[in-house]
């Protein structure tokens, strides 16, 4: 008997009445279905499938297109988006379907921008030579950042029209009589809907809409006030993307993917805030969030205690996430597991991840530098240099930046007499000119999340432009406030919140510098002396508000070597940012411009130290700190900071400062000499 007849004799006949009537229920069953029904059954089991798809993200560039620092005037293996686009041909060869993005931040940052924007203007026409580099690598889309506004809006669609991709940003409306209206109109195109074939594990194609969705910090009104007040409004990104990502998917995205140049706060954060990464992954149907803006990078272990974060997965609030760096230093990748055996297409897993361009630990390059890129840019690339080296002045003593945090600075301290130098000028003979002038000024090269490479280093000799793009890489406008005394220590009061409390009854060895205090933020003002003592609690948080009421860092503070007078009125040299609210400081703002300065900061350092060439033939500069503030001794402690392993070659001009061990990543630590 045959195995099948043997089992049949054991279950007996009622079985096979069973399945008798099993079949005849099923055939009636199948008659009451009508022949469409049967056919999209049919059809959507045969369609049922699973695919991948990785999305890419480049960010904050800043111009580096090529491996070059136009400040060293060298190449470079840490950054640029010549080793990116190494990275970029990699992740795309080991997936079948991929898409690829830029977050902004892209047109302003080194001295190429700057002369594609203000030495050789673009004309109409042209392309920008950052879009000669892109267009080459079928960018899906990109959104605008905030440094993308800084030379003018004029320019900044000038150049957008040379980009053969979609650029999006939804929060950012023209300033008309609809602009806080349902009727709005935006700036910029909104959002797109990108229509993608993409191929499944068998190789069958699959039409798949992606929906794009881009968001720029509201506080470009305040930072590029003079480029944008009156032409357009920024609204928050949060509202705006709950009122524009139901309306994608109800024009069938599949997949939202919200591209925000906005950086991740730990903490709660309200409306209109800069960084509301945290938020947007809360707005129901976001599948993805490309941010960046804060330079950092994410998944990473600096993000491991943020809550809802998954450093594993790569997600935020369980939304894939991913920052890729700056510069061209780190490729973001998300790559998506998506099935649609539900009937519509949907998320079964995702991972997210960045990939370097340069080992830090072991000092090698991990990406070799595209040549296609110095092929589409050569010509602009060599005026630029040409340029940069243009000799202006020369300088008696070394400039840099490496102590800037801790200690009176040369690279600020040329500034700030650049500043003073101008606006004495500009207020003789005016009812202003009987006012003190003072200058603030940070240190905008000082490590940090840039990492410790950038800082200012010019040996002593001829000075270039490009030590003034070094010293000044921002494109900002001179400004000049008049203020109080009050105000003047309160605005110290403020960049004082950059060192952490030192405890004198704490551990012996205590750091000194607040990682999450921007240096940029970190003012010296020039024109009086003070002492900070950090034994005090920060008078003001990073965001402005006020911390400690009863709390006083900033101590004798004297002009020409008498107290303050709080009441008296000081003219005080900032820039554009400062004046008009950039960082929060208190009690500046732009009702308190007396000087409304049309010329860069930086041009205003280049005709100074012109000047001072051009007095004699023995004329040099001399940019030695004057050391008009420092920071009190905390008897018994060690306060020690990091700085660049370079930084050692001049401890010799420092006294107070004992370097402690190297980090063996171009970092060291070192201490201030109890």
């Amino acid at each position: 008997m045959n195995p099948v007849a043997s089992l049949r004799a054991k279950r007996g006949s009622p079985c096979m009445d069973c399945y008798r009537h099993s079949a005849l229920a099923m055939t009636a069953l199948m008659r009451k279905i009508s022949p469409g029904l049967l056919a999209a059954l049919f059809l959507w089991s045969a369609q049922a499938a699973e695919l991948k798809l990785r999305l890419l993200e480049t960010t904050d560039l800043h111009m580096n297109l090529l491996s070059y620092d136009y400040y060293q005037d060298q190449l470079t293996d840490q950054y640029g988006l010549a080793r990116t686009l190494s990275l970029i041909k990699a992740a795309r060869a080991e997936a079948p379907n991929s898409l690829l993005f830029d977050n902004g931040d892209l047109l302003q940052g080194n001295p190429l921008g700057d002369w594609v924007a203000r030495v050789k203007p673009l004309q109409e026409g042209q392309v920008h030579p950052a879009y000669k580099v892109m267009n080459t690598m079928a960018y899906d889309a990109a959104n605008v950042g905030n440094h993308d506004f800084n030379y003018g809006l004029d320019f900044l669609r000038r150049s957008l029209a040379g980009a053969n991709f979609p650029y999006i940003s939804a929060n950012v409306y023209l300033d008309d009589k609809d602009k806080d209206s349902g009727q709005a109109h935006h700036a910029f195109t909104p959002y797109v809907l990108l229509d993608r074939q993409f191929k499944d594990a068998q190789g069958q194609k699959h039409a798949i809409r992606v929906g794009v969705i881009g968001f720029v910090p509201p506080q470009i009104m305040q930072w590029d006030k003079a480029n944008l007040e009156g032409r357009v409004v920024a609204h928050d990104m949060v509202e705006v993307a709950k009122q524009y990502v139901p309306e994608m998917r109800a024009k069938g995205a599949n997949l939202v993917i919200a591209i925000a140049h906005s950086g991740f706060e730990k903490g709660e954060v309200g409306l209109f805030a800069e960084n509301a990464v945290a938020r947007l992954a809360q707005v129901p149907g976001v599948d993805a969030i490309l941010f960046g803006h804060a330079h950092s990078e994410f998944p990473g272990k600096g993000f491991a205690n943020h809550p809802r974060v998954d450093i594993e997965r790569g997600t935020i609030n369980g939304v894939a996430a991913v920052m890729p760096g700056r510069w061209g230093d780190h490729l973001g990748i998300v790559d998506f597991q998506l099935d649609n055996g539900s009937g519509s297409w949907r998320i079964t897993d995702s991972r997210s991840s960045i990939r370097p361009v340069f080992d830090r630990l072991a000092r090698k390059s991990l990406a070799d530098a595209d040549p296609s890129v110095e092929q589409a840019i050569s010509e602009e690339h060599a005026q630029t240099l040409t340029y940069l080296r243009d000799k202006i002045a020369f300088s008696s003593a070394p400039i840099y930046s490496f102590f800037a945090q801790v200690s009176d600075d040369p690279s600020v301290q040329i500034v700030s007499n650049a500043q003073i130098a101008y606006v004495k000028r500009a207020v003789q003979g005016t009812d202003y000119e009987k006012y003190p002038v003072l200058s603030a000024a940070s240190p905008f090269k000082a490590g940090g999340r840039q990492g410790s490479t950038n800082y200012t280093d010019i040996p002593a000799g001829p000075l270039a432009i490009k030590h003034v793009a070094d010293l000044y890489v921002y494109p900002n406008t001179l400004k000049a406030m008049l203020l109080t005394g009050a105000e003047v220590k309160e605005w110290i009061e403020m960049s004082a919140g950059q060192f952490n409390r030192i405890d004198p009854q704490g551990p012996a060895q205590q750091a000194l510098v607040n990682n999450g205090f921007p240096s940029f933020n970190f003012d010296t003002i020039d024109g009086v002396t003070y002492e900070i003592d950090v034994t005090q609690p920060a008078r003001y948080a990073v965001n402005g508000t006020l911390a400690a009421p009863d709390a006083h860092r900033v101590t004798n503070l004297r002009y020409q070597g008498q107290p303050i007078v709080l009441d008296a009125k000081f003219i005080v040299a900032t820039n554009n940012y400062r004046a008009f609210g950039g960082g929060n400081f208190p009690g500046l703002s732009a009702a308190k411009v007396i000087l409304d300065a049309p010329e860069e900061n930086r041009q205003v350092l280049i005709e100074y130290l012109r000047m001072m060439d051009v007095l004699g033939p023995n004329k040099q500069v001399n940019p030695s700190a004057d050391g008009n503030w420092h920071i009190q001794n905390v008897p018994g402690i060690r306060m020690v900071f990091f700085s660049a392993s370079a930084a050692q070659k001049h401890l010799a001009r420092h006294p107070d400062i004992q370097w402690l061990k190297d980090n063996g990543d171009g970092s060291a630590l070192y201490q201030l000499k109890p």
